[in-house]
């Protein structure tokens, strides 16, 4: 069995981890907690009465958090010509096409997040070994296969962070960091969970939010009651 370091073991005494709290106030315990020397990661999972083995019951999908998470992500862009111009004009980390591909192939991956225009994922396509695996390969559900890179790049950059339910129906998701004020972390929270209770699938049957933690990157998790979730 893993050690647990007294830092964590106070933090589990500070609060009653089989208890359901309101939103702010899981929140205010997950803040109170986060004393790393490092501006932790404030993280949220939700567990969703979805059957992901369904294709009427996934769930994928991007929000635009209103206070950002904290860090500025690196993004590709895949484009030609004009659209490449637009690219760099909006912000873009990287822009190209055949000559990112080649250095991808070859092990190259610092950046973050893939954007491409609809006219090079013919091209793009050729990388889903690659990227899939990591999350990076670009879709339209999440807003990263578009014409419109300047709006991609500029929500990205703002804090837009995509959604996917995984196995078991759980959706894990960052919504801020440690430095941020409960009242910055409430607001990211109730956007990503309006966004997914407005995102039940038709096909879902029983409660649909089924449990819902919060946690800093070092802490523990803290409960919120599902049935007041949003």
């Amino acid at each position: 069995m893993a050690k647990v370091g007294k830092r964590y073991q106070e933090a589990v005494k500070s609060f009653d981890r089989n208890a359901l709290y309101e939103p702010k106030e899981a929140l205010e315990l997950v803040l109170s907690n986060a004393k790393a020397k490092f501006n932790e990661t404030i993280e949220v999972a939700f567990k969703l009465g979805i059957d992901t083995r369904h294709a009427d019951q996934q769930i994928r999908g991007a929000v635009v958090l209103p206070n950002g998470t904290g860090k500025t992500r690196s993004v590709l862009v895949f484009a030609k010509g004009d659209k490449a111009k637009e690219a760099e004009q909006a912000g873009a980390d990287f822009v190209g096409a055949e000559d990112m591909i080649a250095k991808i192939e070859q092990g190259w991956f610092d950046f973050e997040v893939v954007v491409a225009t609809p006219d090079m994922m013919g091209l793009v396509g050729k990388l889903g070994r690659v990227l899939g695996p990591k999350g990076l390969m670009p879709n339209p559900k999440t807003g990263t296969v578009t014409p419109d890179v300047t709006r991609a790049i500029k929500e990205i950059k703002a804090g837009k962070i995509e959604y996917r339910g995984e196995k078991a129906g759980i959706i894990h998701a960052p919504i801020g960091k440690a430095s941020f004020t409960v009242e910055q972390l409430l607001e990211n929270y109730r956007t990503l969970a309006d966004v997914l209770v407005k995102a039940k699938p038709a096909a879902a049957k029983g409660q649909y939010m089924r449990s819902v933690t919060v946690t800093s990157t070092m802490g523990p998790g803290v409960r919120i009651n599902p049935i007041k979730a949003v």
